[in-house]
Order: C-alpha cells, then sequence, then structure tokens
C-alpha cells in the first residue's frame, strides 16, 4: 500500500450506519485514496463498527490507531470516545474536547483533513441530526477541497445535510446510491498537490485544541470574544467564533457548539432542571398528604387540612411546569 495523496473524509450520524454500508459496497477494490470515518457513538460502544463495515466493504476497514499510516485503499474509523485527525501520512487518535456534544465528532476530523490535504481533500456528509460536519465541510471548501453532501430528500435524518447545504456552497448533492461512484470519478482524476493554501489561524488553533493541547496555550482567547453564555459542560464562559458571519462557541476547556448544538444542550440543561423539580415537588405533596393523614387519625383537624392544602398547592405547582414545559417543546418543534 503507498501512502495516501488524496483523501475522503465522512461524517454521519443519525441513520448513519445504514448509509455507510451502502456507501462502501459500492467502493471498489482499487479505490485510490485513503477513507477517514467519524459516526456519532456512545462512549460505551464496544467498537464493533469497522467489523460490521469490513463484511460489506471491497476495501479493508480497520479502527483507527495512533500513529497508523495512512494508505490508499483503505478504511479508516474513529474509535468510541476518540476524535479521528488527519496528520501528515498519518493518523492521530485523541481524546480531545468534546464538540457539538459528542467525541467522536466530525468537525474536527474535517479540519485536519483541511489543513493537510487542501484541495486534496475530500469531505462528505451524510444523514444525522443537528449541523456538526457543517464548520468543518466548510473548512475543506475553503482551503481548496470538494464539498459533497448526501441529498436531504434522501437522507434518513436531513438536518446534517441540510444545514452544511445552507452554510457551504457544496460542490455535490446526490443521492447515497450514486455517491459510491461519484467518489470514484474524484478520486480517478490526477491528484492536486496536497498543500493548501494558507491556513486561518483559528482553523490551526481549534485542530490543536482537538489534539489535546491546552486551549489557552493554543491560541484560544485570540480568535474569539467572551460571549454572554456558559459552557452547559463544564459552565466556564464561552467564546465566541465568527466564520464569515456564522457564530460558534468554545471555552476554556475546549468544548464546542454550534448556535444549534448549543441550543439543544441548553433544552438538556432545562428538561434535566425541570424533571427534578417537577420530581421533588411531587415527592413533597405525596409525603405532605400522607402526613395529613396521619394527623386525621390523631383528630388533628386544622393541621391535618393546612398539610392538605399543602400538598394541594405542591401538586399544582407541579402540573404547572408540566404543562410550561410542554409548551416550550412545542415551541421548539414549530421553530426547528
Amino acid at each position: 500500500m503507498t501512502v495516501a495523496r488524496r483523501l475522503v473524509v465522512i461524517g454521519a450520524s443519525s441513520g448513519g450506519l445504514d448509509a455507510l454500508r451502502s456507501l462502501l459496497a459500492g467502493l471498489p477494490e482499487t479505490f485510490p485514496a485513503a477513507v477517514c470515518i467519524v459516526i456519532h457513538t456512545s462512549p460505551e460502544s464496544p467498537g464493533v463498527l469497522p467489523q460490521i463495515l469490513d463484511r460489506v466493504s471491497g476495501l479493508p476497514v480497520v479502527q483507527a490507531c495512533n500513529g497508523q499510516r495512512l494508505e490508499n485503499g483503505r478504511v479508516y474509523v474513529a474509535p468510541p470516545d476518540r476524535h479521528l485527525l488527519v496528520e501528515p501520512g498519518r493518523l492521530r487518535v485523541t481524546k480531545g474536547p468534546r464538540e457539538h456534544r459528542f467525541r467522536p465528532a466530525i468537525d474536527p476530523l474535517f479540519r485536519s483533513a483541511a489543513q493537510v490535504f487542501g484541495p486534496a481533500a475530500i469531505g462528505v456528509v451524510l444523514t444525522g441530526d443537528l449541523d456538526d460536519g457543517t464548520a468543518g465541510l466548510w473548512t475543506i471548501k475553503t482551503l481548496g477541497g470538494t464539498a459533497v453532501v448526501q441529498h436531504p430528500d434522501d437522507a434518513l435524518y436531513p438536518s446534517m445535510p441540510l444545514h452544511a447545504s445552507a452554510v457551504v456552497d457544496v460542490d455535490y448533492k446526490v443521492p447515497l446510491s450514486r455517491l459510491p461512484s461519484l467518489l470514484v470519478e474524484l478520486t480517478s482524476q490526477a491528484p492536486p498537490e496536497p498543500v493548501p493554501p494558507a491556513v486561518p489561524r483559528h482553523i490551526e488553533v481549534e485542530v490543536n485544541i482537538a489534539k489535546e493541547q491546552n486551549p489557552r496555550d493554543a491560541g484560544l482567547e485570540h480568535v474569539g470574544t467572551p460571549s454572554p453564555y456558559a459552557c452547559p459542560d463544564c459552565h466556564g464562559v464561552l467564546l465566541e467564533i465568527e466564520e464569515e458571519g456564522r457564530v460558534r462557541f468554545r471555552c476554556h476547556t475546549g468544548h464546542a457548539y454550534s448556535l444549534k448544538s448549543l441550543l439543544a444542550m441548553m433544552n438538556q440543561g432545562i428538561e434535566d432542571a425541570t424533571s427534578a423539580a417537577v420530581r421533588s415537588l411531587e415527592e413533597a405533596s405525596l409525603l405532605m398528604n400522607q402526613i395529613g393523614v396521619e394527623l386525621q387519625r390523631h383528630d388533628q383537624i386544622e393541621a391535618a387540612e393546612r398539610m392538605m392544602e399543602a400538598s394541594a398547592r405542591a401538586k399544582r405547582r407541579a402540573d404547572a411546569i408540566v404543562h410550561l414545559m410542554r409548551d416550550h417543546a412545542y415551541a421548539l418543534e414549530v421553530n426547528d
């Protein structure tokens, strides 16, 4: 095997397993590029995705290892709870900060591919929720690479390709069935020199953060400005990073969010907090009701009535919170 001079990076989330199986099944054994894949997985995942994909792929599929040689005709899959990054001639596997709530995340792989391969990088965004992959695909396109998305009408979960298409001037938007032949066509052309134009400072900073460099040492404070928001993960101040009018966020620990993923995390926090409040109020209501019954049994009627009234107030408050959260969830669905 020869060291890869052209690289295809693929990102997927919800619905991604079937999409990846279909795509890899269509690539020939003579595919003249390396392929790196990130699919959102749980940190507790057993890491069997390479074996599943290898059964249908004409190319060998392996789980990426740190320092592994990057070769043509091989498929490398990000391990659970690790970012997959590209360096000249090899792979880097790290436990850098989560992005968009995920590790592995798509954006770190795409950014590093753009940084190393420039015009020789091909980025592919498949089915998935929210917008991981959008910032990374923008970076690939900005540094001269090729941007490809699965057609949203063809995706089981269209959000990721929709967001990528809205932000990036994509080169190809095709159904899954056409992706293998398109990638064969793109990689059969003479590869351009894998030397990108000047890499913007903030991209270098974010790649280094994914490589586990301390965000302050990497220069985060020089590429972002303080925002009014706190990081949902570590509660530090989020810095705002702007790319051609598009806003993203990073905290001093390195956690990264788009507007969409930040909202999703905040809403999860609201749901967790209100669920805890409802549970506490309902438990208090049940306990006060039981105390009221005991007071009645001992003929302490006035005290029993006060306790029953307090129990009813707690129950009404719990019901009111549930009603408010239903309205909040409906508003999010309407405005999604």
